[in-house]
């Protein structure tokens, strides 16, 4: 049986996407509750993020998971919805802005496979959150296994010094098993290092590449102050 204090995988120097979306949209209301549940970083909001602590929340439904949030005990970023709930297949949740340390690990955690053994996790990594129960014969689809890469991805893409991509278990294996046995850590890994699925917009190909910009040119209507 897989052993979830185990999953870990860092990303390869090379492979790294150029770009990778997502589709997702705020869980309703949640703006109301980021003060309480989560923290300015300490570190630069881009360039401080080395890892990504992969969670699931035992429990049914993104409603319970997003009670935490309002109850100011704990948040995560992303919010991938189970296949119960009719946003499954359709879009994750956003639940946090990015810029924030949101609450997903413990402040005394750490690894020494993990960012140099650091604590305060929370400050330099991003969470995501995967509706599962943990329990029972509650698989995880392949969808949510899909999305939750395909954030990583996206991440990958947006963070130049991120690294670690870990499980909640391996950084606090005295109190935490997720995302579980059940959650195919490397059928994910697979999804994650995959980037066929990356489909960046042909508008967006069609923009000139910074590297070529010639020094001086802005365009019409811009101006530099």
């Amino acid at each position: 049986m897989p052993n979830p204090r185990q999953y870990q995988f860092d990303l390869p120097a090379t492979g790294r996407p150029t770009d990778a979306m997502i589709d997702e949209s705020w869980y309703p209301g949640i703006q109301a509750y980021w003060e309480r549940s989560t923290s300015s970083r300490i570190f630069d909001a881009i360039l401080g993020i080395k890892a990504v602590v992969i969670h699931a929340t035992a429990g049914s439904s993104s409603a319970g998971a997003v009670s935490v949030m309002r109850d100011g005990s704990a948040s995560f970023h992303w919010l991938v919805p189970d296949e119960d709930e009719p946003q499954h297949g359709q879009l994750v949740w956003a639940c946090a802005p990015e810029a924030r340390a949101a609450w997903h690990v413990r402040n005394s955690c750490h690894h020494p496979d993990v960012n140099t053994d650091a604590a305060r996790v929370n400050h330099w990594s991003l969470g995501i959150e995967v509706v599962n129960r943990q329990a029972g014969n509650d698989a995880f689809s392949d969808w949510q296994v899909r999305a939750t890469a395909r954030i990583v991805r996206y991440c990958w893409a947006k963070y130049p010094n991120l690294r670690h991509i870990v499980s909640h278990a391996k950084l606090d294996p005295d109190r935490r098993e997720d995302p579980g046995a059940h959650f195919p850590w490397a059928e994910f890994k697979g999804y994650v290092l995959d980037g066929s699925a990356d489909n960046v917009p042909a508008v967006a190909l069609n923009a000139t590449p910074a590297g070529e910009i010639s020094n001086g040119v802005i365009a019409a209507g811009c101006c530099l102050g």
